[in-house]
């Protein structure tokens, strides 16, 4: 075939398109991680002689590009497909390196011309032979790096790039992801068709245009890296580590209890953490999304991860709801469970102040405090005439509990209906407000008579009670529940964080600070329980409660005995509000994220719908819990809407992560991000510790099961029982349902379907500016 010079025919249109081309091709530089390069002996074989033709490559006829023409792997290009006609094929693989801002893919001359010379590396048409024998002419770019390492200047066209986009925030030479075959919301492959006119010019903007607007928008990141550190520690420090940990740390053995939760914290809880933590921070997706890059056939595990949220949001929020009810009832002259006489009271009701200048009163058992009948008489609802006490007959909703969950949910609407950006700033306050509060509280509290008695209490070692098996397992159930593996919210987390983000330092940090935290918090109870002891001349084992019982009865009703209770009730109240909104932001965005990554199209890009669709559907779902027997419905979705599906949920995330994705291969996936493996320790829990940790747990919560009872110790009836265990069941389902269901719809036989649902299907994307800030400086076009 005879060759033709490009630059001479037509000039200013070969200049302009080629201009064109460039800025194409230096907006996607990036798009894909580094490699070190592609062999010279792996181009695209011709089977007839060089060829030179104008550069938009007079082929109007073509009409589309198969996508798999030109396709590069480890080994570099592949012969190009008869199928793909005149096809303009930039390889953007990740076998490639891609400019950064500024260089330009074709230098031009001084005439603003693209040079022959040049043209003779990046453009090769050449001639295919169809199944008919007759000649197709391919014509590729390709841009291919050179495999030395030294400065060439090969007919003018190689550039040296010696240094990076200054936009770059962090640079690393730690590798980036290898990804092939896809790249989850971004182009691998750019293909513009070239018809060799000016209206050709326009096709390629036009094209490059629409490309673009299908493509997904980048994978938004934290504000700033404080953003999703306190978004964590709000998550973890919940309302348990105030209401649970005192409590099951005093009647555990007191001080010795400390042993076997740090034992736990090291061997069961922290690996889990971590592991969930670096997960989501590699796999840049949610609960459901993740397991296409992992392990398809436990996607149920995410499927029962929004189950779990779902019924927690039914339920959680109601506790929101009632501090926010106190904390309104607060905003008076005198707190209203500071004396009796009220309509919710009887004739039992006796102060603070009575019984501690009445010892007798206070051992009589018939007496109720104060706080007692506001909490159950008057916000509950639940005893007396007119009043109900059986799931059965919840009765009418409670306008003024459905009013506080109402405004609970707007606040958690505007807190993520535009994702990380505005729950990042929401946790500035929600999450440091409890510890300034807590502070406060502990100064008031030790300064009361008797307080030292209730803190020795907490802190008085009982050694024997380390030979007691149910103080094991206590302690690795409080430590499991108070930092949260497996309920999504970890993962989803931590996903927005930048893709060399420390997780590892993260983890150590804020699960330090977590159990400080809860620890903390048994001095600010204790002082105050020791206090109410001394007063009424009681055991304080016969003061002190756990659970709700603790925030809305005991600890209320010492802080209506104080100077002041109006201060202090308020402070105590918005303390419970921001621990708990805190939480409730981490469980929703578990739900928010997966699904959202789930279904980019359809719901991601109406984030803000779906927020408040989602809010105004958990508002409803938790109505039943503001009726006069909703403490009946909150109990029964307590006791089994998470604690024993969640254990199981997490075994089987760290099996398939550990035993089916592998312990290397992850182990690998974190030396990418932070440039070290984990130590063998790690290795080991997550392989073996973690696992038998987390059986163990399921099995004892089976076998240790209680039944839930309402306030006077009557079980519940075997109906409601039921209900709970199909709540408990509709999390577990989904998992083996999954596997049933993909062993089904998988083609091939046997053996092809078993791997099909155990390879992953597609690799974590990079960003750009990762892409460019993890390329070592000594790569070149």
């Amino acid at each position: 075939m005879s060759q033709t010079n490009p630059v001479t025919e037509g000039p200013q249109q070969t200049a302009s398109a080629y201009q064109e081309i460039n800025k194409v091709l230096s907006d996607q530089r990036a798009k894909v991680p580094k490699h070190d390069s592609i062999p010279y002996d792996r181009q695209v074989q011709k089977k007839s002689t060089m060829a030179y033709d104008n550069p938009l490559f007079k082929d109007s006829n073509v009409k589309n590009c198969d996508q798999d023409s030109h396709k590069i792997n480890e080994r570099g290009i592949k012969g190009s497909s008869s199928e793909s006609k005149g096809c303009y094929n930039a390889a953007f693989q990740s076998d490639t390196h891609l400019p950064p801002e500024g260089a330009l893919a074709f230098p031009e001359t001084e005439q603003g011309k693209v040079s022959d010379s040049h043209l003779a590396h990046v453009h090769r048409a050449h001639t295919d032979e169809d199944e008919e024998g007759k000649g197709v002419k391919n014509t590729e770019v390709n841009l291919k790096p050179f495999p030395e390492a030294t400065t060439h200047e090969r007919e003018g066209t190689v550039k040296r790039i010696s240094s990076f986009d200054n936009s770059c925030s962090e640079t690393s030479s730690a590798p980036v992801a290898d990804n092939i075959d896809t790249m989850s919301s971004q182009a691998v492959t750019q293909k513009v068709v070239l018809d060799g006119t000016v209206d050709g010019e326009k096709k390629i903007l036009a094209e490059t245009k629409d490309a673009k607007k299908a493509e997904l928008p980048e994978r938004e990141t934290w504000g700033k890296k404080v953003d999703f550190l306190l978004s964590v520690i709000g998550f973890a420090v919940d309302l348990g580590n105030v209401w649970r940990f005192p409590y099951v740390c005093y009647s555990n053995g007191g001080g010795a209890f400390l042993i076997p939760y740090i034992v736990m914290l090291i061997f069961g809880g922290l690996p889990l953490f971590y592991m969930e933590l670096a997960l989501g921070q590699y796999q840049r997706s949610g609960c459901l999304t993740v397991w296409k890059r992992i392990c398809p056939m436990f996607k149920g595990i995410g499927f029962g991860i929004i189950f779990i949220a779902t019924w927690v949001s039914f339920y959680y929020n109601t506790i929101i709801a009632w501090a926010f009810y106190y904390l309104f009832s607060s905003m008076a002259s005198e707190v209203p469970w500071a004396t009796c006489g009220n309509p919710w009271n009887t004739d039992n009701c006796t102060t603070f102040r009575d019984r501690s200048l009445n010892k007798t009163l206070a051992k009589n058992n018939y007496s109720k405090l104060a706080s007692h009948e506001f909490f159950y008489r008057g916000v509950l609802e639940l005893q007396g005439e007119g009043h109900v006490d059986d799931i059965g007959n919840i009765g009418p909703v409670k306008w003024q509990i459905a009013l506080c969950l109402m405004a609970v949910f707007v606040l958690v609407y505007f807190a993520l209906w535009k994702g990380v950006k505005t729950s990042g700033k929401a946790v500035w306050f929600t999450a440091t407000m409890p510890y300034i509060v807590l502070f406060i509280l502990l100064i008031r509290g030790v300064t009361l008579e008797g307080s030292l008695s209730g803190i020795l209490f907490y802190l008085r070692p009982e050694w024997d009670r380390l030979l007691v098996t149910q103080v094991w397992i206590d302690a690795a159930a409080q430590i499991f529940f108070s930092l949260g593996p497996g309920f999504g919210v970890l993962l989803a987390l931590s996903s927005y964080n930048k893709f060399h983000n420390n997780c590892y330092s993260d983890a150590l940090l804020t699960s330090s600070i977590n159990c400080a935290t809860s620890f903390l918090a048994g001095f600010v109870v204790f002082s105050v329980l020791g206090h109410m002891a001394f007063m009424e001349g009681k055991d304080i084992k016969t003061v002190a409660q756990d659970g709700p019982g603790l925030v809305f009865v005991v600890y209320p009703e010492a802080i209506a005995a104080l100077p002041g209770s109006v201060f202090w009730a308020i402070i105590f109240f918005l303390m419970l509000i921001t621990l708990g909104l805190d939480s409730t932001f981490g469980g929703l965005e578990a739900l928010i994220t997966g699904i959202c990554d789930e279904f980019p199209q359809t719901v991601g890009k109406r984030r803000e719908l779906f927020v408040a669709g989602l809010m105004v559907y958990c508002f409803l779902g938790a109505l039943s819990t503001t009726t006069e027997g909703g403490y009946n419905v909150f109990v029964l979705l307590d006791s089994h809407g998470v604690p024993i599906s969640i254990l199981f949920i997490v075994f089987i995330e760290a099996i398939a992560v550990n035993w089916f994705y592998g312990v290397n291969r992850f182990s690998g996936d974190i030396e990418t991000m932070l440039g070290f493996q984990p130590g063998i320790y790690w290795k080991i829990c997550w392989v073996a510790i973690s696992p038998v940790f987390l059986l163990t747990l399921f099995i004892l919560s089976i076998v240790g099961y209680k039944p839930p009872v309402y306030t006077h110790d009557e079980p519940f009836p075997g109906w409601a029982i039921a209900i709970g265990w199909m709540i408990t069941l509709s999390s577990l389902i989904p998992i083996p349902t999954y596997v049933v269901y993909l062993l089904l719809t998988s083609k091939g036989g046997l053996k092809q379907r078993l791997l099909a649902m155990i390879e992953a299907k597609e690799k974590p994307p990079v960003s750009e500016k990762e892409a460019i800030c993890s390329a070592p400086a000594t790569h070149y076009l």
